[in-house]
């Protein structure tokens, strides 16, 4: 199967599993439950669901035994575009090619619905079905860990306090290894820890997972003074906008490509160091890399 096959396949098939969680849009509070689904579902790569699920085949694990997890993780995923797109935040008017969901629900709800997105993973999370719970408690407080003051939400208050300021490359490294990199860490690592991996290859996931979220950042980056709105989604040159350091204004057009590139060679000698081939984890980052959407 091909890569842009294999992406649609396995989106449709998390897209699917989404639409069974998830409260229906008619369950009261419905206007909750509606902008929970609004945002997501009907759009994304789920880039880190597929992580998950690849991560635990590369370990020995079966794909659909990480599924529910995987979907987890994109709830929490879509939370932090919901509350990214505020006012408050980084004020986009759209996301995924629609309106941001505090344009279509209002300031309070989509607040409300982020929070609701991300307690509502944590209720999946702690149900897992035919998994120990001792695993089970480890993938918890893997997601809490990234998800928390030291993972992605530290790294959104950086970049919160560096807008209209120059910073140095380490700093927008911190942003996007934590802000975008730790939740791919989580996923990668909870895919393995249903799949049975040891430490050793734990710690391998983890550091694919950062420099993978890393390259993430760097094409955005770029996309963002060169990619194309149709395909995107959103506007371009919004961090120019906003007075916002990038890797390109940093290290400039060609200097970034060359980092990102980095980067996922990086990536692919850690895939590499896994116990089974039955995974898809290089073609992976070569697709972050040369992705243009």
């Amino acid at each position: 199967m091909g890569m842009r096959e294999y992406l649609k396949t396995n989106a449709q098939i998390v897209e699917d599993r989404l639409n069974l969680l998830l409260p229906e849009s008619v369950v009261k509070p419905d206007v909750i439950h509606r902008a929970m689904r609004y945002s997501c579902l009907g759009g994304g790569k789920r880039l880190r669901a597929i992580l998950a699920m690849e991560a635990c085949a590369a370990v020995g694990g079966k794909r659909e035994s990480a599924l529910d997890f995987a979907c987890a993780i994109e709830m929490i995923h879509a939370y932090t575009l919901i509350h990214d797109d505020l006012p408050a935040m980084d004020d986009d008017d759209y996301r995924r090619g629609k309106l941001a969901n505090h344009k279509v629900f209002g300031e309070g709800i989509a607040i409300l619905a982020g929070d609701a997105l991300l307690t509502f993973a944590f209720e999946v999370l702690s149900g897992l079905e035919n998994i120990e719970s001792s695993r089970v408690l480890r993938l918890i407080q893997e997601v809490s860990v990234a998800c928390g003051s030291q993972g992605l939400i530290g790294g959104q208050v950086v970049d919160l306090e560096s807008e209209g300021q120059e910073i140095d490359q380490l700093t927008l490294e911190y942003i996007h290894r934590h802000k975008t990199g730790k939740l791919f860490s989580a996923a990668l690592r909870g895919g393995a820890i249903i799949g049975g991996a040891d430490e050793a290859q734990l710690s391998d996931l983890a550091l694919y997972g950062e420099n993978l979220g890393l390259a993430f950042q760097i094409t955005d980056d770029i996309l963002d003074v060169s990619g194309d709105i149709a395909k995107l989604g959103k506007a371009t040159g919004a961090d120019l906008r906003k007075g916002k350091s990038t890797s390109v204004s940093l290290l400039g057009l060609e200097g970034a490509k060359e980092q990102a590139k980095k980067c996922v060679e990086q990536c692919k000698r850690y895939a590499e160091r896994l116990p089974s081939s039955d995974h898809r984890l290089v073609e992976l980052a070569e697709y972050v890399l040369n992705r243009d959407f």
